[in-house]
């Protein structure tokens, strides 16, 4: 199926219908100048299949909401060449982020900075094989913003909601999931406030699109990793929230 279709469905199905409910965006739109860089961090959400052996902007960039936005902005902004690049790692947690941030990012020198992350700082605990409590995730989360803003004073920071849909593994094991990860949600936000940087809502959003009908797992099968109606809808959140 091609992107349009899958816009399509996702629209026929209700899911975009929380674009018309109210939302905290951006309150300014960001002025793009060309050559801007744009710089995706994260863990698979974000990765989806990029290219890492060679990454390279603006190519190999995966199958996610950071290709569609990338196809958005350039066919918007297509006079200002913008750079963007991906820079995901399946499995990635804040430490993870942390340990190759200077080469991942700060040698980037993005204008923009995206990052989602948290996921599996909760699963992968769950699973036994991590046991960094929400705490050392908030912690670690804002000891690498404090650093991102120390060395990019003019980077502008776009925090992403963690979330999960109650589908798959996740509601197989709810019990386990919750409240645990809703503190970590919570911390996120705290932690991106504290930065000064611009949250985009994606739990939100999910929850937003299954209030009108559309199922959990139509957007995301097994509660993690979104399917690509999903990966559109977060396409479309993250340019509103954003500003670009």
């Amino acid at each position: 199926m091609n992107r349009r279709s899958f816009i399509s469905t996702a629209v026929a199905t209700g899911a975009a219908a929380w674009l018309n409910t109210e939302c905290t965006f951006a309150a300014d739109k960001i002025s793009l100048v060309e050559g801007d860089v744009i710089l995706f961090q994260g863990d698979s959400i974000t990765d989806a299949g990029r290219n890492k052996k060679d990454p390279v902007p603006n190519e190999g960039l995966g199958r996610g909401y950071p290709s569609f936005v990338a196809a958005d902005l350039h066919r918007d902004y297509k006079q200002l060449k913008l750079q963007i690049h991906n820079r995901g790692i399946s499995g990635h947690k804040v430490p993870d982020l942390a340990k190759r941030w200077d080469r991942d990012c700060v040698d980037i020198k993005p204008r923009i900075l995206s990052i989602l992350i948290g996921v599996n700082d909760i699963w992968h605990k769950l699973a036994g094989r991590y046991d960094g409590t929400a705490e050392v995730y908030r912690d670690g989360f804002a000891a690498l913003l404090e650093r991102t803003k120390q060395s990019l004073p003019n980077t502008t920071l776009a925090i992403c909601e963690p979330f999960v849909l109650m589908s798959g593994t996740v509601k197989q094991n709810k019990d386990k999931w919750f409240p645990d990860f809703d503190t970590r949600r919570q911390f996120a936000r705290e932690v991106s406030d504290k930065a000064g940087a611009t949250w985009v809502p994606f739990q939100k959003m999910f929850d937003d699109a299954v209030a009108t009908g559309t199922k959990p797992s139509d957007l995301a099968g097994d509660g993690v990793h979104p399917t690509q109606a999903g990966h559109i809808l977060m396409a479309k959140t993250w340019r509103k929230s954003v500003g670009i």
